[in-house]
């Protein structure tokens, strides 16, 4: 089996490259960060994040044969397609730092742009806040983002306008806030993301849906977003 890699260390190569390797058959029947975990021992200076390889923590997200997924909840075999070639690229969309480790600096300086914390004016009651089933029924699809970047850096909107569009992601966890019946802030939230760029430079595309590696929807929270600020802008 071929593998071909984006190979790209700044403080040595004047351009990216790609590297082949023969990987043995039976990694066929594996997932790719096993592929990498081999090939790591062939050639140590290979550079990739991983951690819980459970799908969880969203460290090894890559673009495997043109499209963005996780390495380590990705058969070999799903992917191969008739070329018989794995394909291993850094998330677009993101500066390389070396090989398949992206910059995600401006992903996460969106997430925190959102404030992805609880707001609540309320006098503190005695114990929890709580929530009827219904409510917390609506959390449903949207806590589960494991912020890998895969939405992001699949969205063209956020390759154009990164420092701007907060992009799918983030957008996904503003609105598990706004959806939230613990939550107050609504009004205050609603009006940091009511300019041109923050929200409405989404353009339906849907790959950022796509792409989730944990089947939500990041384009359904946008659009219940675009309706909240239209909603309140009336």
């Amino acid at each position: 089996m071929k593998v071909t890699i984006y190979r790209y260390h700044p403080e040595f190569d004047n351009a990216p490259s790609t590297q082949a390797f023969d990987v043995p058959d039976e990694f066929r029947n594996r997932m790719v960060l096993d592929v990498l975990e081999h090939l790591k021992t062939v050639d140590p200076t290979l550079a990739y994040r991983r951690s819980c390889r459970e799908g969880v923590c969203g460290s090894d997200g890559m673009n495997i044969n043109g499209r963005n997924r996780l390495a380590c909840v990705t058969a070999v075999a799903e992917v191969l397609g008739k070329k018989n070639e794995l394909a291993l690229r850094p998330l677009p969309g993101m500066p390389v730092i070396r090989d398949l480790v992206v910059d995600q600096s401006l992903f996460f300086k969106q997430y925190e742009r959102i404030e992805p914390y609880l707001m609540n004016d309320e006098p503190m009651p005695a114990g929890e806040r709580l929530q009827s089933p219904a409510d917390r029924e609506k959390l449903d699809g949207l806590y589960e983002c494991i912020l890998c970047g895969c939405c992001s850096s699949a969205c063209p909107s956020w390759w154009w306008n990164p420092d701007k569009y907060v992009g799918p992601a983030g957008l996904l966890q503003a609105y598990r806030f706004l959806a939230d019946s613990r939550d107050t802030a609504t009004q205050y939230r609603l009006s940091k993301l009511e300019d041109p760029y923050s929200v409405f430079r989404c353009r339906n595309i849907q790959n950022c849906t796509d792409v989730c590696p944990k089947g939500l929807d990041p384009m359904g929270a946008i659009d219940h977003i675009k309706r909240l600020l239209v909603k309140n802008a009336l």
